[in-house]
């Protein structure tokens, strides 16, 4: 149910806004191809005060950030290209996108400390969350796991750093502010993406090149709080970069979903709605989309058991409007599975609505 799809239902990048009222960007996969802020005593002394705070404290409060959780994030090399990872655990695990270990299974990691290559393997990938975990093959001594935040407290405003390997510059820091939360991100299969739809995303200002894909967004506690995956390009500069818009996996949903690859080897809950339905987007005669036609619908599944069946065209999910797979997938990506939601669909020339509770992907 992911992905961007064309009138013939090819997956292609379609300008799609963020969110119903952002401005229309193309959101680009970047693999590798090339609670409140901590401040120190005095800084925190003078915010209470009303003072403004002096550069050096801030300047030192990054330097402590940098230091405590730069060794945690590492570069990952493939066959086809560089990414970034997250130390998960102190076995050796690290957590990236399912984007940048693409089709492979083994890789060559750079640790920070020391810039030593370690060989790693995968242990499984979830292309639906655009996650995936890898293991060194050796534990080199002081490997140190990251920690993570609990996302669901992370505030626009908040200072944030990137760290990663853009354009294969390992351990490159950037700087920015948290600027929207909650936001739903489709990413097309062009340019390497998944086609996932990921709920509840970061969105920074902190600047994320190729290559910052599975790397560390960082509060200034030395938290991640959610692992960069996305930046805009904006159509209407010919698809280049739209500055200070990226986007970042939360933390706590890649401590679920890492946490059950690890203990497991695949993901055994997702959490993620599902219709449980094969679909293709509907366009008209001047290739506007109208809708999202039922290609077949798994038997003893979610639209299936609220009566829908191949050849239905849905076009309304719980009030929101379906034109489109992606905005079908955006829908879902906000409910839970067990959810009960109207689905409104035409099955020939007749509006129908359906109360359906919803599957797990």
């Amino acid at each position: 149910m992911d992905g961007s799809h064309g009138p013939d239902g090819a997956l292609r990048r379609l300008p799609l806004p963020v969110t119903a009222a952002a401005c229309a960007v193309v959101l680009a996969c970047l693999s590798g191809c090339s609670g409140s802020p901590a401040v120190s005593a005095p800084a925190r002394a003078s915010a209470e005060a009303g003072a403004p705070v002096a550069p050096q404290d801030l300047e030192s409060e990054y330097r402590r950030v940098i230091r405590d959780v730069l060794p945690s994030v590492v570069q990952i090399e493939g066959a086809d290209g560089l990414g970034s990872g997250v130390v998960h655990d102190d076995r050796g695990h690290v957590v990236t996108n399912a984007h940048v270990v693409g089709g492979e299974r083994e890789f060559k990691v750079t640790v920070a400390t020391g810039g030593s290559s370690l060989g790693a393997r995968l242990v499984a990938a979830y292309p639906d969350q655009d996650l995936a975990v890898i293991k060194l093959d050796s534990v080199p001594d002081g490997l140190r796991p990251a920690r993570l935040a609990d996302s669901s407290k992370v505030e626009v405003g908040q200072i944030v750093l990137a760290m990663g390997s853009p354009l294969g510059l390992s351990s490159s820091v950037t700087q920015g502010i948290v600027s929207a939360v909650g936001r739903t991100v489709s990413a097309g299969r062009s340019g390497g993406g998944t086609g996932a739809t990921i709920a509840n995303m970061v969105q920074t200002s902190a600047a994320i090149n190729p290559g910052n894909s599975g790397g560390a967004l960082v509060n200034l506690d030395g938290e991640v709080i959610g692992i960069p995956t996305l930046a805009a390009t904006d159509p209407q500069i010919g698809g280049g970069a739209a500055p200070g818009i990226g986007f970042a996996i939360p933390s706590s949903t890649v401590r679920t979903i890492a946490g059950q690859i690890v203990r497991d080897g695949r993901v055994t809950d997702s959490g993620r709605a599902a219709l449980d339905i094969t679909g293709r987007t509907v366009v008209d005669d001047a290739f506007a989309p109208t809708g999202v036609a039922v290609v077949s619908a798994e038997e003893g599944g979610a639209a299936a058991t609220a009566g829908l069946r191949a050849g239905d065209v849905i076009t309304a999910l719980d009030g929101a409007e379906i034109t489109t797979i992606t905005s079908l997938a955006e829908a879902l990506a906000s409910h839970a599975p067990g959810d009960r939601v109207r689905v409104g669909y035409l099955r020939g020339e007749e509006r129908r609505t359906a109360e359906v509770t919803l599957g797990e992907i």
